[in-house]
C-alpha cells in the first residue's frame, strides 16, 4: 500500500484546470459542477455537493468519482449501478473512487441518507452527459445521426448493420483529451426505462467481506509502522491541567507528543503503546455532572440557546389550547428515549504517513472533505498538503466523524518520522465518542368522541428535528423542539430524532386509538394525508394477516399481541408490524416483525433489503434493552460486556415489503427504516398485557413490568437499573 502522488486536490481547481489525463491517461471527462456552500446556507438548489465527474478511458471503462463514502450500506453497488445504467456498461467495467479528498469532488459528508438523492443523480447526469458526447462522436466515425445509433456493452453500431460496424467506447476516445462539462439540458434514463439498475445484484467486493480479504483502516500497515495511543480525560467535562511525560521518554522505541489539550504516545507494537500511556501522570481539573437519575430535569433546566442551535423548529396551525379546551378526548403523556452508542464494528481507525510536509491519512470517517480542512487548520497546512483516503469503513451509523483520532496520528507520525495508525479501543469507542441524544416528548392531544383527531401539541426536549412533525390531519398543531445543553457528548446516529419522536407519535395514536375503541390500522388511515404513507401501511396490514379490530388488549389469546406503526423520513415512507408474546413470567418475546418501505425507484433491490433488515435489527437493540448509563460524567457500561446489543437469538423472523416506485426519485433507506420498530413492538406489548410502556428501552431486563407506574419507575428520568443489577442480568435476555 502505497500514498498517491502529490497534487492540487481536484475540488480546490477549475474543471479545465485538473490533471485528469495526467492521473488516468487518454480519453474523455464529463464534469458535473459543484455547489459550495453560501453565506445563504443551502438556499433554493439544496444541500451543497461537488457534484460528480466520470473518466472515460482508452480501455473503455468508466471511472466515475464521488466524494460520498461507502459506510457498509451498500452504495457503491447502487451508484455504480446507476452509471452502468447510463453508459450501458458491465457492472465491472464501472470503477467507483468515493471520498478520496485528491481526486473526488468536495462533499459535506456521508450522513442523512443523501447518497442516493444526491450522489445517485449526479452520477446518472453526469453519465448521461459522457453518453451524449460518446454517441455524438460515433455518429461522426459512423457517418450516421445519432438517433440511428445503438449502444451496449460499451460498443456502438448504426441500427440494423453488422456488429462488426461497431465501435467500442475505447476507440471512440483514443487519443483524445476532451473534457465537458454538463449542460443543464442533459436528461438520464427515466427508472421506468432502466434495464440494469433496479435488478437483483451481488454487492461489488462481497467475496472479499465474507472471507475477510477487504482491508479496513484498522487492518491498514506501511513499512515501519507504530502504534499510537491518546490519553483521554476521566470524564466529561474534565480539562488538562498537567502532564508529566518522563516516564514515557525513557521507554525504549516510544515516542510521545503534548501539544495543548493532545498528549499522544506511539510505540513499536500495541502493548508497550498501551503501558506507555499508563506512564503518562496527568492532572485533571473535574466539573460536576448530574447524575442519570438527575437526566431529564437536567435537560429540562438547561436549555440551549443561540444560532449555532439550528435544530430548533416552531410549527403552529390553528388554536390548539381552545381546541383541547373543548375536545370531549384529551390524552396527555411523556415519551422518553434513552442515551445510546453506535457499537459499529469497527472502531475508529486512522493510519497517518507524512512525505516532506504533505500529510496522507487513511481515515475511516464519513466526513472526509472536513477532515482535510480541519487537520490542515491544525497543522498549518494548505488543505492541497493533507490527502484523505478512505478505505472500507466497518460501519459507521453517524458516529464516525475522526479528526481527533486524525490530529493525534498525524502528530505522532511528523514527530516519530514513521508512519502511525491509531485504533480506539472498545471501551475508547464507547467513551470518546458522541452518543444518540436522551430525549424527552410531551404530547398533549384531543379528539371528538368519534376518534376524529382536533388538536396535536408535540413539545421535543433535546431529541432534534427529524420528523417532528405529524403525517396526521389535525386542524389545530402546535410542534416545539427545543435542544439542551447535554451533559453527555450528542450529535448524529442512524435516523437520529426520527426514532425518538416517531416512537412517542406512533405510541400516542395507538393510546387515542384504543382510548376511543377504534382499530389502530383503521384510526391511522382514517387521518394520513400522504397517499404513499398508507400504500406502505396497507400493503403491511395485508402481509401481517391484520383484521380490522377494536378490540380490547388480549384478544389474540393469553400473553399475545400484536402493534403496528408508521413513519416518514428522509423521503421514504416506512409502516412496521410487530407480533410478541409475553408468557406467565413476563418475559418478553418478539416472534415476528413485518416492515414496508417505500423510497422512489429501487436501484439495488437486494441492498435496499439488507438495509432495511439490518436497520430492523439495529433499531431493537434500542427498543428493548440499549442505554448508555452514568454517573457525574463517567460512562458505566463501556463495555459489549455491560452494553446489550441485538444477537442471533433476539431477533425474530423479519419480513420485509418493498414498494417500487419507478415514477418517483430515488431515495436514502439508511434511515427510515428503523423508526417505526421501537412504537410496533410497544403497542404489541401492550396488545398483550394492557401495560403501556413510554421509556426507550422498554425492557432493559428483558421482563414487562405488571402495570404502567412499574413501567415509569424505568423511565430514565427515575434513573436506570442500578450499576450492579445491570452486571448481574443474564444476556440474551429479550427471548423467553
Amino acid at each position: 500500500m502505497s500514498a498517491p502522488r502529490s497534487g492540487v486536490p481536484f475540488d480546490l481547481a477549475a474543471p479545465n484546470e485538473r490533471p485528469y489525463f495526467d492521473r488516468f491517461g487518454d480519453g474523455l471527462v464529463v464534469v458535473l459542477p459543484g455547489r459550495r456552500p453560501g453565506r445563504e446556507g443551502w438556499g433554493r438548489g439544496g444541500p451543497p455537493h461537488g457534484g460528480a465527474w466520470i473518466h472515460i478511458g482508452a480501455d473503455g471503462k468508466a471511472r466515475a468519482f464521488i466524494g460520498k463514502v461507502e459506510v457498509g450500506q451498500g452504495t457503491r453497488t447502487a451508484l455504480s449501478l446507476l452509471v452502468s445504467e447510463e453508459l450501458r456498461l458491465p457492472l465491472d467495467a464501472v470503477e467507483l473512487t468515493m471520498g478520496d479528498t485528491d481526486v473526488c469532488p468536495w462533499d459535506m459528508g456521508t450522513f442523512g441518507s443523501r447518497s442516493m438523492p444526491d450522489a445517485g443523480e449526479h452520477l446518472r447526469t453526469t453519465g448521461a452527459a459522457a453518453r451524449a458526447v460518446l454517441l455524438e462522436i460515433a455518429a461522426s466515425r459512423l457517418e450516421a445521426a445519432v438517433p440511428d445509433l445503438d449502444y451496449q456493452d460499451g460498443r456502438v453500431w448504426v441500427k440494423g448493420t453488422e456488429s462488426s460496424r461497431s465501435l467500442g467506447y475505447g476507440e471512440l476516445v483514443r487519443g483524445l483529451r476532451r473534457v465537458e462539462v454538463v449542460p443543464s439540458s442533459t436528461h438520464p434514463v427515466p427508472p421506468t426505462e432502466w434495464t440494469r439498475a433496479g435488478r437483483p445484484t451481488v454487492n461489488l467486493g462481497a467475496l472479499e467481506t465474507v472471507t475477510g480479504a477487504r482491508k479496513y483502516a484498522s487492518d491498514l500497515r506501511l513499512p515501519g509502522l507504530l502504534h499510537g495511543r491518546l490519553l483521554f480525560p476521566p470524564s466529561y467535562g474534565a480539562t488538562l491541567v498537567s502532564v508529566d511525560l518522563s516516564r514515557v521518554r525513557s521507554m525504549r522505541g516510544v515516542v510521545s507528543v503534548h501539544d495543548g489539550d493532545l498528549v499522544a504516545v506511539a510505540a513499536p507494537d500495541p502493548l508497550t503503546a498501551a503501558a506507555a500511556l499508563r506512564a503518562v501522570r496527568a492532572k485533571w481539573r473535574t466539573t460536576d455532572q448530574p447524575a442519570e437519575g438527575e437526566i431529564v430535569s437536567y435537560l429540562r433546566r438547561h436549555p440551549a440557546e443561540g444560532e449555532e442551535f439550528w435544530d430548533v423548529i416552531h410549527h403552529s396551525v390553528g388554536n390548539v389550547a381552545a381546541a383541547l379546551s373543548s375536545a370531549p378526548v384529551t390524552l396527555n403523556a411523556t415519551y422518553s428515549t434513552a442515551y445510546i452508542a453506535h457499537v459499529p464494528m469497527e472502531t475508529h481507525a486512522a493510519l497517518a504517513s507524512w512525505e516532506g510536509d504533505r500529510l496522507t491519512i487513511w481515515l475511516g470517517s464519513q466526513t472526509p472533505f472536513p477532515a482535510r480542512d480541519g487537520l490542515a487548520e491544525a497543522l498549518g497546512l494548505t488543505p492541497s498538503n493533507v490527502h484523505v483516503i478512505i478505505p472500507p469503513i466497518g460501519a459507521g451509523f453517524g458516529g464516525k466523524h475522526a479528526e481527533t483520532l486524525a490530529l493525534g496520528a498525524a502528530r505522532l507520525a511528523k514527530a516519530s518520522g514513521r508512519p502511525v495508525r491509531i485504533v480506539y479501543t472498545r471501551e475508547e469507542e464507547f467513551t470518546q465518542t458522541h452518543f444518540r441524544p436522551m430525549a424527552v416528548v410531551d404530547i398533549r392531544s384531543g379528539a371528538k368522541e368519534n376518534g376524529e383527531l382536533v388538536a396535536w401539541q408535540f413539545q421535543i426536549l433535546n431529541a432534534g428535528s427529524a420528523a417532528a412533525r405529524t403525517p396526521y390531519r389535525a386542524p389545530a398543531q402546535k410542534v416545539d423542539n427545543q435542544p439542551a445543553e447535554s451533559p453527555l457528548p450528542q450529535g448524529p446516529y442512524r435516523a437520529l430524532a426520527a426514532v425518538a419522536n416517531n416512537f412517542a407519535r406512533e405510541s400516542h395514536m395507538d393510546e387515542l386509538a384504543s382510548r376511543c375503541g377504534i382499530d389502530p390500522v383503521g384510526y391511522r388511515l382514517r387521518h394520513l394525508e400522504d397517499d404513499r404513507l398508507s400504500a406502505v401501511l396497507r400493503a403491511v396490514a395485508d402481509r401481517a394477516g391484520w383484521a380490522d379490530r377494536g378490540s380490547p388488549p388480549g384478544s389474540m389469546g393469553p400473553g399475545r399481541g400484536r402493534g403496528i406503526a408508521v413513519g416518514m423520513e428522509k423521503g421514504g415512507r416506512v409502516a412496521t408490524f410487530a407480533e410478541v408474546e409475553v408468557p406467565a413470567n413476563r418475559r418478553l418475546s418478539v416472534v415476528r416483525i413485518v416492515t414496508g418501505f417505500e423510497c422512489g425507484a429501487i436501484v439495488h433491490p437486494s441492498g435496499l433489503r439488507s438495509q432495511v433488515e439490518g436497520g430492523t435489527i439495529m433499531a431493537l437493540g434500542g427498543a428493548l434493552f440499549e442505554a448508555i448509563h452514568f454517573d457525574r460524567g463517567r460512562v458505566l457500561n463501556p463495555r459489549l460486556s455491560q452494553y446489550r446489543v441485538p444477537r442471533f437469538r433476539d431477533t425474530p423472523p423479519i419480513e420485509v415489503v418493498l414498494l417500487d416506485r419507478r415514477d418517483l426519485p430515488s431515495q436514502g433507506g439508511g434511515e427510515a427504516p428503523l423508526m417505526a420498530v421501537a412504537p410496533a413492538i410497544a403497542n404489541a406489548i401492550y396488545d398483550a398485557t394492557g401495560v403501556r410502556l413510554r421509556a426507550l428501552p422498554l425492557v432493559p431486563n428483558g421482563t414487562v413490568p405488571e402495570s404502567d407506574r412499574e413501567g415509569a419507575l424505568r423511565s430514565p428520568s427515575k434513573g436506570p437499573p442500578s450499576q450492579a443489577r445491570a452486571l448481574r442480568r443474564p444476556r440474551g435476555t429479550s427471548r423467553a
